[in-house]
């Protein structure tokens, strides 16, 4: 993906949490945060996955080992990931390049499981985390970093649901991170340059001018 704004990072005002001096962060605001994924169910597995492994973590640090996690968990295909036996799991424990933390390690074979189970239920993964918001863009109009919420009803009811279903480190302050990141709600503030950029993108190819 294109990265916006590569020659002068300073140029631009951006969300507050960004770390302007650290080009990966940068990057990462710049390119895909907030992006609408309405369609690639292994991509949606993949950030459900690197979010539980941040329970307790700074996204920076998993940000900074995602390539490795998409090594050594397949690029995240449910399918192989839900056949994990404990023979992986050990190697998987064993890697310095992943969070080394067995229960996350287990809630991603687990959730992938689960993500199967929904794919047989719904047809895809990603029909049904956007159902939650009726399959459009929540546009919100944040002014500061303090106004945006941690948890909302919808990311509850995602979480509640999710859990019943049998999913592991999927609680509700998890889930609106998920959220925020692919694009279900526009979470960039309004003097960030990129929440006009982001609000475009959310507007259904058939429904935008031209």
């Amino acid at each position: 993906m294109e990265v916006i704004h590569e020659s002068d990072p300073m140029a631009v005002t951006r969300c507050a949490w960004v770390k302007q001096d650290d080009p990966l962060y940068v990057q990462y605001h710049d390119t895909e945060w907030g992006v609408p994924i309405r369609h690639d169910d292994t991509a949606l597995f993949e950030r459900i996955c690197l979010e539980g492994a941040q329970a307790g973590l700074s996204w920076l640090t998993i940000l900074r080992k995602r390539e490795h996690y998409r090594v050594v968990f397949d690029g995240f295909a449910p399918a192989v990931v839900a056949a994990y036996d404990e023979h992986k799991i050990a190697a998987l424990l064993g890697d310095p390049g992943i969070v080394r933390n067995r229960q996350k390690v287990e809630a991603a074979v687990n959730n992938a499981k689960r993500v199967l189970a929904i794919q047989d239920e719904v047809g895809s993964f990603a029909d049904y985390l956007w159902g939650f918001v009726d399959g459009r863009t929540t546009q919100n109009q944040w002014a500061k970093r303090d106004d945006v919420p941690a948890i909302t009803p919808v990311a509850a009811q995602m979480s509640q649901d999710l859990k019943r279903r049998g999913f592991k480190f999927v609680g509700p302050t998890i889930c609106y991170a998920m959220m925020q990141a692919i694009g279900m709600v526009n979470d960039h503030t309004v003097d960030c340059f990129r929440h006009p950029e982001v609000a475009a993108l959310a507007i259904p190819v058939g429904d935008r001018a031209g």
